[in-house]
């Protein structure tokens, strides 16, 4: 028999009180694992009110895309742009534009009880867009994804976040540091909503490249795994349109329940993603406060950051790395074939290929 429905009553605007109905509030989210027992839908739920001020903080006012996982993180997935059925008197949508041209609405989280809602959609992880709903083509957020090959350990995606931190600090910017929540480290830093996507990733490549010259060994820029070797790829393709992360405070598809977690520079040194779970994340967030509560108070200007691209182009003569495979072909883009498997015979200047 199914477990009745529970009702969760969450802090809406000003005095009001939502109420988010949780079905199937038993359901095996996350099966038992080392890090833990199992979780279901109603401890997801829980979960989300716990931390709800400061993950609103970081998906509030953003389109946001839904990750759903009907029958647990074991079971099939899928993603969920437009905004599924039932959704809320009090949550809104917002038109976003896609690489195809195509525009569609994506749902916007502006309370906790949206948020808590999600859940009830079985949604597991949060994926919002780097942009403001008032300014949608214009980023508000650069986002730097450190993704370690197999074999690299979780101490050198540390010292590449260090680098990085270094480098944005050297630029005007106020890096922040999260766990993925699986095995790498996303850099976060706000930055006026002043340039579209293409100009926020070309100034993304720029402070890629010049982490890559500083610290060769360590990380790469490289689009071909093939050309990676065991070295942490830094994925500048997430600054495109329509490419998101984990959202802070977001839990991961993953055993135990793993949590992408702010945490301070000081801190990242002594931190694996194994301490944060949906079990150990609300103690520690009410005990240490959120290590990104400041963000919005510090903005940058991508204009530094676009300034290095400008240099690799006009003195070192490097061009236009490759796209995401879903974009359409674009302007300078280098061939859409891996290194090893390309005859140049086949291909132009360009990029284009040449049928024979």
């Amino acid at each position: 028999m199914a477990t009745a429905a529970t009702i969760l009553e969450v802090p809406g605007p000003g005095d009001e009180v939502r109420k988010v109905r949780v079905s199937s509030p038993e359901r095996v989210m996350w099966v038992e694992s080392e890090l833990g027992p199992a979780i279901s839908k109603l401890d997801l739920a829980r979960y989300t009110v716990a931390v709800g001020p400061a993950l609103l903080r970081a998906v509030g006012d953003r389109p946001v895309t839904l990750q759903r996982y009907p029958d647990g993180v074991d079971g099939e997935a899928f993603y969920s742009k437009n905004p599924p059925r039932g959704v809320p008197d009090w949550a809104r949508a917002v038109p976003v534009v896609y690489p195809s041209g195509r525009s569609h609405p994506q749902l916007v989280i502006d309370e906790v009880a949206t948020a808590v809602w999600t859940v009830q959609m079985n949604t597991v992880t949060l994926h919002p867009w780097p942009v403001r709903t008032g300014e949608p083509d214009n980023p508000d957020e650069l986002r730097i994804d450190l993704d370690p090959q197999p074999g690299r350990p979780f101490s050198d995606v540390v010292r590449a976040a260090q680098g990085l931190g270094e480098l944005l600090r050297e630029l005007g910017f106020t890096p922040f540091v999260k766990t993925s929540g699986s095995r790498g480290l996303h850099v976060f830093s706000r930055i006026a909503p002043s340039h579209e996507f293409l100009d926020v990733r070309h100034g993304v490549i720029g402070i890629a490249r010049e982490l890559e010259r500083r610290l060769p060994d360590l990380v790469t820029t490289a689009w071909w795994k093939e050309e990676r070797g065991d070295r942490i790829f830094i994925d500048f393709n997430q600054a495109c349109r329509d490419r998101t992360i984990a959202a802070a405070y977001s839990p991961r598809p993953l055993p135990g329940g793993t949590v992408s977690m702010p945490v301070s520079w000081d801190q990242l040194p002594d931190v694996a993603t194994r301490d944060f779970t949906i079990r150990t994340v609300p103690d520690l967030l009410a005990a240490d406060g959120d290590a990104w509560a400041a963000m919005d108070d510090a903005v940058g200007d991508v204009n530094a950051a676009i300034a290095l691209w400008e240099t690799d182009i006009n003195e070192r003569g490097l061009g236009e790395l490759n796209f995401p495979p879903d974009y359409p072909k674009m302007p300078n883009e280098p061939p859409r074939v891996q290194p090893s498997k390309k005859v140049a015979e086949n291909w132009d200047g360009e990029g284009n290929r040449i049928d024979n």
